[in-house]
């Protein structure tokens, strides 16, 4: 069966679509000419050529359709013949036996399949085991492509190719899986490798200068550091300034020593002749070699000692790539400090020969520097290697890269192939049962289909319809076999001429109709009599006389009672009418109470400007056409344009059948305006035909409406029917019922 019917951009339907949805065996549609039934009867008939539109079948098993509608009534009959209805025929009770058993094997397999497909696809071909692979799919592309995100700005070389779509990112991440052997590395190591490896324009790196303090280190050990310079100590005046204990105060002081006689800079007593004489030769060429020995040390160190701190300067301001810039200058300043501590220790001892000293070691901070140097020529010689052989190492780093995103994604890949292998083996499984099945199903087609064969007929059509065309006094034409096999049908008249050109519309529709109604059952071929179908009978009584709309209704009415027995091949039915009788003829059923029964549905379709709205019912929501009138007036949404015609129809349909109503006694309990209403309202008198009342025409506004809809009430409080009022429009508040109580015992009292 049909669950539901989308119909969208057809004739007067939205591009948006409407819908008759949760369908049953029995679907009545109720619309005003035009409103767009017959699109709705188009769209099951042809569902491919109406590809904006959808039918959603239960269980998704597609049904044949038979719809009766204009087209249908155009098509038949509109040339002389018509294709023959072949059905059952009942001379072969053993074959009838097998074909209903064959029959219902095939249901059961097309039940079965239909199962299969519905837990292999679900309903919308979208769900079943088929959906559940695809959103467990979706999830893990989802989170491999989170991945893709996180890393993107650092191995987007790595993921070329696979970053603008997460099913192929995904995929990719499937088959690394399968066979990535390459190492795992910490994502930091992976980063700066990838800065170097998948740079533009990369180029092989200098090495860094080594810088050695050997010479600087060499000096630190230099004896005359140690070494207490002093003078000749095998004179006189050595005892003395040995006492004295400060040759260099000694040395300093000849720089003052004056002519003899002149004062001692030492005791500033006369200075005696043999004393310059003395000193100088205290101080003698082993004192002065080794002074000019220290100079040499101090001068070597401060040039070696500069040479070096310019070297270790151009090389932290160089910024070389693999250089640590920010250790190396620490370590400068370290040596700069230390240099300046032995240049100072340098100077004192130039001042103070005789005091030894032992400069501060460069050894460590020398080992420092190396140390960084020696790093960074590491990474200069790595880096060139790999620029030396760039493309094998940008595929090993591209492996090694998916093999850091296959570890952190580990749980992931191991969840979804479990799914995915579930999901594939239970769909493979299902698959193969489908298979079979379908297999047996057109075996057991093909047998029902020549069984079929064996028993069917289109004579029985001829009969059955020749007999209700005169039970129902259509005795002038007939249908008849016709064509070389007598497989098709024709009308003729009773002296065997052709007829079909001469029945009035009424005739051409009923006889139209009956083909349709044994077509239900049948099939205009040899097989596929039994099949299961859908049934449509749009408006099927628009052009019928009101004589034969009984019998019509009738065999409805038994298309009904099979689909909702669920015995027959008619497994659901759609009634689309705008006639209210027929309505209520078809849908007439004593067990029904305020609500739909649970085997069918109602529609109202209403044509809203341009567009069709399609309006489902709990219960039957069509009445007479006088319950029609009443519904209107009590819609809080009435239409202003239509009210007066309304409440007028009311008024004639209901105080003309009462008669011997003094129309005018009515009209003149009301004054001005009111009384205009009144008499507008009564505008059938005068032998039927409209007085000169019903060409008053008064532009309705919000108030006019009111003052319509009292006067209204009014008539019927004057006339004493206020209880028939009450009855079609309800309830209505207490006080207002007094007044109408009161007034009608008046109006009763008068009379």
């Amino acid at each position: 069966m049909l669950d539901e019917i989308v119909i969208a951009g057809e004739g007067s339907y939205p591009e948006a679509g409407e819908r008759l949805s949760s369908l049953k065996a029995l679907n009545f549609v109720f619309g005003a000419n035009g409103s767009g039934k017959t699109t709705i009867s188009r769209v099951v008939a042809d569902p491919a050529g109406h590809p904006k539109c959808n039918l959603s079948w239960q269980n998704g098993r597609r049904l044949d359709s038979r719809v009766y509608n204009s087209d249908f009534v155009a098509k038949n009959f509109a040339e002389a013949t018509a294709p023959g209805i072949f059905t059952l025929g009942e001379e072969n009770a053993e074959t009838r036996a097998k074909i209903d058993a064959t029959k219902k094997k095939v249901d059961d397999l097309e039940r079965e399949i239909s199962r299969l497909t519905l837990n292999i696809e679900g309903a919308d071909g979208k769900g079943g085991k088929v959906g559940e692979l695809k959103k467990a799919r979706d999830e893990f592309d989802e989170k491999c492509w989170r991945h893709k995100t996180t890393h993107d700005t650092y191995f987007s070389a790595a993921f070329e190719g696979y970053r603008n779509q997460k099913s192929r990112f995904a995929e990719k991440m499937l088959t690394e899986n399968a066979g990535n052997t390459a190492a795992l590395h910490p994502l930091d190591v992976l980063k700066a490798r990838a800065g170097t490896v998948y740079r533009r324009g990369i180029e092989p790196l200098p090495r860094v200068p080594t810088i050695s303090l050997k010479d600087l280190r060499d000096l630190e050990g230099e004896g005359i550091l140690a070494k207490r310079v002093i003078g000749k100590q095998d004179l006189d005046i050595a005892a003395l300034i040995k006492r004295l204990g400060n040759s260099d105060w000694v040395k300093r002081g000849l720089d003052f020593l004056g002519e003899p006689g002149s004062p001692c800079p030492f005791c500033q007593q006369p200075t005696p002749h043999s004393l310059e004489q003395e000193l100088n030769a205290y101080f003698d060429e082993a004192y002065l070699a080794d002074m000019a020995e220290l100079k040499r040390v101090d001068e070597a160190y401060d040039t070696f000692a500069s040479a070096a701190i310019k070297r270790l300067g151009e090389l932290v301001s160089s910024a070389h790539p693999s250089l640590d810039g920010e250790k190396m200058k620490l370590e400068l300043e370290r040596f700069e400090d230390r240099v300046t501590l032995n240049k100072r220790l340098l100077d004192q001892k130039s001042k103070e020969p005789s005091a030894p000293i032992t400069l501060d070691s460069l050894g460590e901070i020398e080992a420092e520097i190396t140390g960084t140097i020696t790093s960074a020529n590491a990474a200069v010689d790595e880096h060139n290697r790999m620029v030396t052989n760039l493309a094998t190492e940008r595929t090993t780093l591209t492996s090694e890269i998916w093999k850091r995103l296959l570890h952190d994604g580990a749980a992931d890949i191991v969840a979804y192939t479990a799914t995915k292998t579930a999901s594939e083996r239970a769909i493979n499984g299902m698959n193969g049962s489908r298979t079979a099945k379908e297999g047996e199903l057109a075996a057991a087609r093909s047998e029902l289909s020549m069984l079929e064969r064996s028993v069917t007929s289109v004579l029985p059509t001829v009969t059955e319809i020749n007999a209700t065309l005169s039970s129902f006094g259509f005795m002038n034409f007939k249908l008849a076999t016709a064509g070389e096999n007598d497989g098709d049908y024709k009308v003729v008249r009773l002296d065997g001429s052709d007829a079909i050109r001469t029945l009035s519309e009424g005739e051409r529709g009923f006889i139209t109709f009956l083909y349709f109604y044994h077509l239900v059952r049948g099939s205009i071929s040899a097989s596929g009599v039994a099949t299961d179908r859908v049934v449509v009978f749009d408006d099927p009584v628009s052009s019928l006389d009101s004589d034969v709309l009984f019998i019509v209704s009738a065999l409805i009415k038994r298309v009904l009672d099979e689909a909702c027995l669920g015995a027959g091949s008619v497994k659901q039915v759609f009634v689309l009418t705008h006639n209210v009788y027929f309505h209520k003829e078809v849908t007439f059923d004593p067990k029904r109470q305020d609500v739909c029964r649970a085997h069918e549905t109602f529609w109202i379709i209403r044509k809203l400007g341009k567009h069709s709205k399609i309006i489902g019912y709990g219960h039957n929501p069509i009445k007479t056409s006088y319950e029609l009138l009443w519904a209107e007036v009590r819609d809080p949404n009435r239409s202003k344009v239509t009210i007066q015609n309304t409440l007028r129809r009311i008024v004639e349909n209901y105080f003309k059948i009462l008669g011997n109503l003094d129309k005018d006694d009515i009209i003149a309990k009301f004054t001005g305006r009111d009384k205009t209403i009144c008499a507008s309202l009564f505008s059938w008198v005068n032998d039927g035909s409209h007085s000169h009342h019903d060409d008053i025409f008064v532009s309705a506004d919000d108030g006019l409406v009111e003052r319509y809809l009292a006067v209204f009430r009014d008539i019927f409080v004057q006339t004493g029917h206020i209880k028939h009022y009450e009855m079609m429009m309800g309830p209505i508040p207490a006080a207002e019922a007094r007044d109408a109580s009161a007034a009608s015992r008046n109006a009763a009292a008068a009379a």
